[in-house]
């Protein structure tokens, strides 16, 4: 049962984090991924805050792996890093590298907090 509840959040986050992407890319003119450093970034903000409730198995399974697990890319991170180095664009590379490491630490350490904040001291 575990595994159908991550599949099923999967199968929301997958096409949510299409979405993101064209959504976000739609609106730069820019070489840099700037629509799976959005996916990614939100996904670690989400899963800070996820992860800061006590959540049942079941329940984790479906967001946390699922959901937000398939929110989140590091494939497609690696993927346009790489394509990015191929095209000569080491600047980007290294800056979508760099960008992606703090915004996700960020992203994480912010939602965490802000799910300290709802549950109080602990």
């Amino acid at each position: 049962m575990t595994v159908l509840l991550a599949a099923l959040g999967a199968a929301i986050g997958a096409p949510l984090r299409y979405l993101t992407d064209r959504f976000v890319q739609q609106r730069h003119d820019s070489k840099f991924p700037w629509g799976t450093h959005a996916a990614n970034a939100t996904a670690c903000l989400l899963l800070g805050v996820v992860s800061g409730f006590a959540l049942p198995d079941w329940a984790r399974a479906l967001v946390a792996t699922g959901l937000l697990g398939a929110l989140s890319t590091y494939s497609t991170f690696g993927y346009e890093t790489v394509a990015l180095l191929r095209k000569r664009e080491r600047f980007l590379a290294f800056a979508n590298v760099a960008a992606s490491l703090a915004a996700g630490l960020g992203a994480l350490l912010i939602g965490l907090a802000a799910a300290a904040s709802l549950t109080g001291p602990q």
